[in-house]
This record gives structure tokens, sequence and C-alpha cells, in this order.
């Protein structure tokens, strides 16, 4: 089977040679190889992974790789066909050429059956991407029988083609660079071939780059694969595996396990699997994750630094990308979808506990997320079009703004309302148009007090995502969205595997249809609903005004009560607010509703994990004030509250001094040797987290408020509970998050 590593071969910890090469910025944690238990437990977990059908079989391979070959030859052709046309000469057609590299899941070996090769095709200095790639090269794909659902992608932030060759599916994207002969050996990974290039260029180019930096970066490829693929099933699982709706992609995943591995260089995957959710159990975000010192080079390209970029120091969780230029791979991530992240890490944490305790089997793990079991109340976000084809883009369209509307909510909310956007799509079988439905958790804020009597109302907030999504420019008659509360026992049937909740009507927000999308609203007339939309977007303004007019969605007051979703007299969501709330505070709605309306579509259809440079994506942003510091509707107190190794959660597994796990009652023989105490362990890991990083932070929040860095900073190491209350409040005002 491809891709399973062979730990049988593995020396004992004795006959060990700990790694003279260093990676990563620090030291390693541990340099504790296997014992007979941790080599048992990884061959298990790879016969799961394998019963999982998360290896492709070998015909399939084969087949991608045909793929790929016939890919190569077409864009040679392309490219030599141009060069002819521009009146090269026949040395200079013969010469030319393009190639084609792979990067994503597929480069890094990880990829299972059906999934989609990620691809770049480099090109000479006098190919274009504008005309002679998204038109020449598609008219060329498009007349070949082999390719079908062929969708160019020029406005993403990443240009792409994507398509099915041969029914492998292929997302393609294209970069011209300063060459006038791309030679078959080019190395992506030179610095030189960001030479005389525009930034939509770099990013395609990244993909690759990225890639083979993360391979560089790590101690042992297959180890890493394997355990990669092992967090990738999980997340799925798990439903935060979604760069598009606010969690971590391909390579945000990658990163983080590049980064575990890094700092066990000796373990297999089982181990590895377990110190994943250790490490980032005890986390303390916004620290960066960062396989490599952050290096700024003469190119002019912006790279992630907070000292200089008011923007980067907003990000929730920053996964730092090796390749110059350095981005944040994960700006996407809200405060919301960080606490849901959390939540499963520490789940997973629990049970690898359980496992290496011989108490729990790997199945535990990757127990699917029952999500629609978790919250009492949910949005329901459906989406209609009139075919197949008009469905995709809106789709992608629709589910790209889900994050804003997330960060929408946080902000009405002053962050009292916590959503989880859920990455899975839904399909009612007895609609007979084309037809997709996402669904979003939504609860108070833990902690908060019960009380009775305000209500947080969401219309106005829901009105505004309305308004942005139907501002897509591409927008045909047909393409409908409509936004419903449901309470857990209305959820349809239809995204239930058992089928056993009968489909009760759910609730529509205010100024959307009285009734559901139903097969008569999907066969309705085209031009109604243009008239309908037309109607909408001409009323923007006066709903706009009318809702500066409407009372504001102000955080309830301390005698006010608790958080239960019920439906207004106007048919619109309110949100009964059971936990006491925040005082004071006025939202700049306006400056803050620009930004949101200002993040443009080129994010919006593709999800490939691109490094998107935050700086343009203006829905990020925030409300900066004359004094230079930067407002966010969600605290940093992440970055002083995470748990440390005192506290009682982490204490579930003990370790005796020869290393080896012991419960209450006594020494297991078949636990992992750590070769250090998990105590020790656990405190050099928060060293090691100050170390990675946290001097990035230290410089920037110096330039916000010396002394509010100084006592968030201070809190990474030991502080007590009064300083840490003052310096999170502190904070809060000079800096937000």
């Amino acid at each position: 089977m491809m891709g399973v590593s062979n730990c049988s071969t593995t020396l004992p910890p004795s006959q060990q040679v700990p790694p003279t090469k260093q990676y990563g910025v620090t030291k390693p944690l541990s340099l504790a190889g296997p014992m007979d238990a941790d080599i048992q437990r990884t061959k298990e977990l790879e016969k799961f992974l394998v019963a999982a059908g998360l290896y492709e079989s070998a015909e399939e391979a084969a087949k991608r790789e045909g793929v790929l070959c016939q890919l190569k030859q077409i864009v040679k052709d392309w490219v030599k066909d141009l060069t002819r046309l521009r009146g090269y000469s026949d040395q200079m057609v013969e010469d030319a050429n393009a190639v084609i590299l792979t990067f994503g899941s597929y480069r890094l070996g990880v990829h299972g059956p059906g999934a989609d090769i990620d691809t770049l095709c480099v090109g000479p200095s006098y190919v274009n991407r504008e005309d002679d790639f998204f038109f020449v090269l598609h008219n060329i794909l498009a007349e070949r029988e082999e390719v079908t659902e062929l969708q160019p992608v020029p406005d993403a932030h990443v240009p792409v083609m994507k398509f099915k060759f041969d029914g492998i599916s292929i997302d393609l994207l294209y970069a011209s660079i300063s060459l006038l002969v791309v030679p078959d050996d080019l190395d992506i990974s030179s610095e030189s071939v960001l030479c005389n290039v525009d930034e939509p260029t770099v990013r395609s180019l990244n993909g690759c780059r990225v890639a083979d930096k993360i391979l560089k970066h790590v101690p042992n490829i297959e180890f890493f694969r394997t355990t990669l693929r092992c967090l990738k099933f999980w997340a799925k699982q798990r439903g935060v595996y979604s760069n598009v709706t606010g969690f971590l992609g391909g390579v945000n995943w990658a990163l983080l396990v590049a980064r575990v591995c890094q700092l066990y260089p000796n373990a297999v995957p089982s181990m590895l699997v377990s110190r994943f959710f250790r490490v980032y159990t005890q986390w303390r975000w916004p620290n960066p994750v960062m396989l490599c010192p952050i290096e700024d080079k003469e190119f002019g390209f912006s790279i992630w630094d907070p000292r200089k970029n008011p923007w980067d120091r907003t990000h929730q969780m920053p996964i730092i990308t090796p390749a110059y230029p350095c981005m944040n791979s994960s700006y996407n991530v809200s405060a919301s979808t960080l606490r849901v992240m959390t939540e499963q890490f520490e789940s997973g944490n629990n049970i690898c506990q359980e496992i290496e305790l011989n108490k729990a089997r790997w199945a535990a793990l990757f127990e699917q997320y029952p999500f629609f079991e978790s919250y009492k109340n949910y949005l329901q976000v459906d989406i209609v079009a009139a075919d197949a084809d008009d469905l995709l883009v809106w789709r992608g369209w629709v589910e790209s703004r889900l994050r804003q509307l997330t960060l929408m909510i946080e902000r009405d909310t002053f962050g009292k309302l916590q959503c989880h956007p859920y990455p899975h799509e839904y399909v009612d079988p007895s609609k007979q148009c084309a037809h997709r439905a996402f669904f979003m958790g939504l609860q108070r804020r833990p902690g908060e007090l019960v009380q009775e009597g305000q209500q947080f109302d969401i219309r106005a907030t829901v009105d505004e995502f309305r308004h942005q999504v139907n501002m897509y420019m591409y927008w045909k008659p047909g393409m409908e969205m409509f936004v419903s509360h449901v309470r857990r026992k209305q959820i349809p049937s239809y995204v239930l595997s058992d089928g056993y909740k009968r489909y009760q009507t759910p609730r529509l927000m205010s100024g959307q249809l009285a009734e559901k999308p139903s097969p008569s609203i999907c066969r309705s007339r085209s031009g109604e609903r243009g008239l309908k939309r037309k109607k909408e977007l001409e009323g923007a303004e006066e709903n706009q005004q009318s809702r500066d007019k409407r009372p504001s969605i102000s955080p309830p007051r301390r005698d006010s009560p608790s958080p239960e979703l019920i439906v207004g007299e106007k048919s619109g969501m309110l949100l009964r607010q059971c936990s006491s709330a925040v005082s004071g505070g006025k939202r700049k709605s306006e400056e803050i509703s620009n930004n949101l309306m200002n993040d443009k579509m080129q994010s919006g259809i593709l999800d490939k994990d691109a490094y998107v440079e935050p700086g343009k994506s203006r829905g990020a942003r925030c409300a900066e004030s004359a004094d230079g510091c930067v407002y966010r509707s969600s605290g940093v107190t992440n970055l002083v509250e995470a748990g440390t190794s005192e506290d009682p959660a982490h204490e579930l597994l003990r370790l005796s001094h020869d290393g080896r796990a012991v419960g209450s009652t006594g020494c297991n023989p078949l636990c992992s040797s750590q070769g250090d105490l998990y105590r020790a362990e656990s405190n050099s890991l928060l060293n090691n987290v100050c170390e990675n990083g946290s001097r990035f932070f230290e410089d920037a929040l110096l330039e916000l408020e010396p002394k509010a860095a100084r006592g968030v900073l201070t809190s990474l190491d030991s502080i007590g509970s009064e300083s840490l209350q003052k310096s999170s409040i502190r904070f809060s005002v000079t800096s937000t998050a």
C-alpha cells in the first residue's frame, strides 16, 4: 500500500543516534524514540487508515500519472503554438517550453482516492495569464473530449482553471516568469523565479515553493506523511477542515504537523499524533507557528510582520508559510472557529491519552462530530439556482461569504454569540431545482451569567449579509439565498444519516420570502426573480437607513437574560440573552461594514489553501483609532489564558521517572516511553512557545502599549490571576482581537 511507513525497522531508543541537524526555530522538546508499544500502536494506526480507505490504489495512481503526462504535453504544444504565432524564430519555437508542477496534498504525498491534483503551469515571460491562459488554453481544453466541468476563475485571489481530465479533478494555476525559455529542470524553490513578477504570480508560485520547503524542514518525510494523513482525516471527521469557512485547510494542517515533527524528531506516527494534540492544546495563540525564521528579501513583497502591518496583529491563529514571502496561511480563522478547534484539540488530547493507557482504540479518535446534536439553535442557509452550472459558481460565492456572516455576528453581539459554521453541504432530494444547504451552530459564549429578559436581535446582521451576497457581479436570474433559524428538533431529515427526524419548516429571517425554497420557487420565471432582486438592490440604501434607525444591536444589560433563539414579531431572528452582557461600547458600524463590504470576491470561489495576502482582505482588517491602536471584536485573551501543565486537564497522563505512563493502579507496560516527565515536557513546550515567535508580538505590542505588552508577555511564563485579569482588560482596550 502506497505511503505506509514501516516502523518495524526503527532502532530501539538505546541504539538511536540523536540527529545532528536541528529542525525549526527552537530545540526539540524530546529526542526520545519509540518503544515496542509505540511501534505496535503505529502499526494499528496505519492499519486503521488503510481500512478507512485513505490510500489510493495502484491503478488510480497510475491513472493520475498518465493524466499529468497528457497535461504536460498539452501546455508544451500550447506554448509552442503561441511562440510560432508571435513570429519568433524556428529555433525559439523548438526551444519553447512550459512545465507542470504539483503542490498541495499530491505533492506532499498525502492525497487520497478521488482527491484533486493541484497543478501549476510555469510558462515564459511572453505568455500571459489574462489572454493566453484563460482564453487560448481554455479553448484548447474545452475542445478535448477528456475535459469536463471546465470552470475558469480568473478573479479569484489565486486565479485558477478547474476541470476534470479523464475523471481526475484538476486545479490548474499559471505563472509567467521572467525567462524566455523555461527549463524542464526548473528549480521552483530558487528565489530567482520571483524576479519581475506580479503578486498573483507570486501567490501562484507559492504553493509549490511552500510544499517543497515543508518536506525539507521535517526530520522524517514518511512519518510526517502518515501523521498528516491521519490528522487531515481527523479534522474532516470533526468538522474543522475548511479554509474558506474559517477553519484550517490542507497547507495549515501540514504546517502544524511539520512543527510537531520538528519538536519530536525521533517519534513515530502514533507518538506524533498524541504529541500533536498535546502541543496545540497548550499552544498560546496568537503566538505564531513557524518552521523557520521569517526572512525579508529585497524583492519588495509584503511579509507577515505584526511590527509593521497593523492587520497582522488582528490574526487569531497565525500559521506562517516557510517560503518567501512568508504569509499567514490561516488569516481566515475567527474567534468562534478558533474556539471550536481548541475544543477539538482538547478532545483529541484526552482520547490519545486514553489510547496510550490502553483504555481506547484509534477508532474513538475518528468518530464523526455530532454537529446536529451539539447545539440547540442553528442558522440554515439555503441556496438555489436555475441549473447545476449556475449553482456551481453561486455555491462557491455564497460559501466564501459564510465566514463574513460569522464575523458580523461576532461583531454585532460583541462576541457574546458564538458561531460554528459546519463545512459540509447538503442537498434536499425532494427539491426539483439545483439546491444546497449549509448550517451554522449558535450558542452563547461560555461563562456568561444566565439572566432573563433581553434579546439579541440579529435581523439587521442577516440583512447586511444578504445584501453583500447579492452584490455578486456574476449574478444570474434564479440565483437565490435564504437564511432561516431552525431549532435542533427542526433539523431537516435529509441532513441526518438515519433520517428519523421529521422535517419541519424553519422560520425565515426578515426581508425574505414568506415560504421556503421549494420546487415551485425553483420553477418560477427568472424575470420575476430578476425584478425581485432589482427591487432589493434599489432598496438597499433605504434598508440601511432603516437599520440605522431601528434599535441598535446593543449588548444586553446586566439585569437581562439568557440565550435562546426565538422568532420575533416580524419573522426575524432574536437571541434571548441567557448570559449577562458586556457593558458599554458603541460599535463603529459604518467603518466595519465598509471594511466587510470591500472584502472582494477574489477569495470567493477558490479554496485551494491559497496563501492569501492578509492586506488584500479588508474583511479581516479592523478599525484603527487616531492613536494607532487596532480594535477588533474578539479578545486576545487567548495569549494570556492558555492552559498550562498545572491545569487539571493536563494531568490525565502521568509518567513515572522511567518515562512510562501510569494510571491510578500503577505502571502499564504497554505505554509509550517519553524520555522525560510529562510535566517537565509541558513546561519545556511552553518555553518553546514563548521562544518561537513571541518576539514578533513583543515588538508589535511594545509599539502599541509598552506596559500592556509587558503585562501580556510576562503572563506567558507565570502570572497571578489578579494581574492576569488586569493585563487582559488593558490589552483588550488598547489592541483588541
